[in-house]
């Protein structure tokens, strides 16, 4: 969406707000031990405490319902992991928790994988690259520059580091859809892709494989897996490009947006 008065950049701010207090809580509770159903229930109590709704749950592709609330992905699971009473998380696993809800009829949208317990070195050095490479795209999205701008950002800090971004998955505008234009690839030329505009809103979200970018869908047809069984990690804000600069709006309310990803 274009942001393009003080009550819509209020409604979207407070969405993305309330995704990002639920992504906050539901990171805290993850533990050796600790079942993704439970973990994914939890996150509903805490957005129905925020007087939000979930919108992943029930969303549609195709004949296809999500049914869970938040999106769940452990160790090579990507992305859209569905919470699962049999899955249990142990120590040196990842996991991806990706909430995103609506409030007031705006979307806010964000995602951080977290490791469980102590990870091996590598594993802790692919969160630390799928991080800095969001925010690398983050800095890229001024007003003027191409969506493209973004997506190279992006690759260039995955690829020099030895890792692979994935290419069928890509970040999107948001607002009163959970997914609007433009796409957002996280690879690319920086010329291609429309130019931003001031006012828009954005879920800038690089999703990195520690081997190769080929996924493959699993049996529920919702969890993409990488092909290689790698591991993949996935981060995600949810941004609005002003005249300033990028403003990260997926920030619980009394708190500031990471100091790295406003620097020029």
């Amino acid at each position: 969406m274009i942001v393009r008065n003080e009550q819509q950049m209020k409604s979207i701010t407070k969405a993305a707000q309330v995704a990002a207090t639920v992504l906050d809580r539901m990171c805290a509770m993850v533990a050796p031990g600790m079942n993704t159903y439970d973990l994914d229930q939890s996150g509903r109590r805490f957005i129905d405490e925020l007087g939000g709704e979930s919108a992943c749950y029930k969303y549609q592709v195709g004949s296809r319902i999500y049914p869970a609330y938040t999106c769940l992905s452990v160790n090579n699971e990507v992305v859209h992991g569905i919470g699962s009473i049999d899955r249990v998380l142990k120590e040196g696993d990842i996991i991806s928790v990706d909430v995103c809800t609506r409030y007031n009829g705006y979307i806010g949208d964000n995602c951080r994988t977290v490791a469980v317990g102590r990870v091996e070195p590598e594993v802790e050095r692919l969160l630390e690259v799928t991080e800095e490479s969001m925010y690398a795209g983050i800095k890229a999205a001024r007003r003027g520059n191409r969506v493209g701008k973004i997506s190279n950002a992006v690759q260039r800090v995955v690829e020099k580091a030895g890792f692979s971004v994935i290419r069928d998955f890509v970040g999107h505008g948001v607002g009163k859809s959970l997914h609007e234009e433009p796409q957002i690839p996280n690879f690319g030329r920086p010329g291609n892709g429309p130019k931003l505009r001031e006012g828009a809103v954005l879920c800038i979200e690089p999703m990195v494989n520690m081997g190769r970018h080929a996924v493959k869908m699993s049996d529920d047809g919702w969890t993409a897996l990488t092909a290689d069984g790698s591991a993949s990690a996935h981060f995600e804000h949810t941004v609005i490009v002003t005249d300033d600069g990028p403003e990260i709006l997926s920030v619980p309310q009394g708190k500031e947006a990471p100091e790295l990803a406003l620097k020029d």
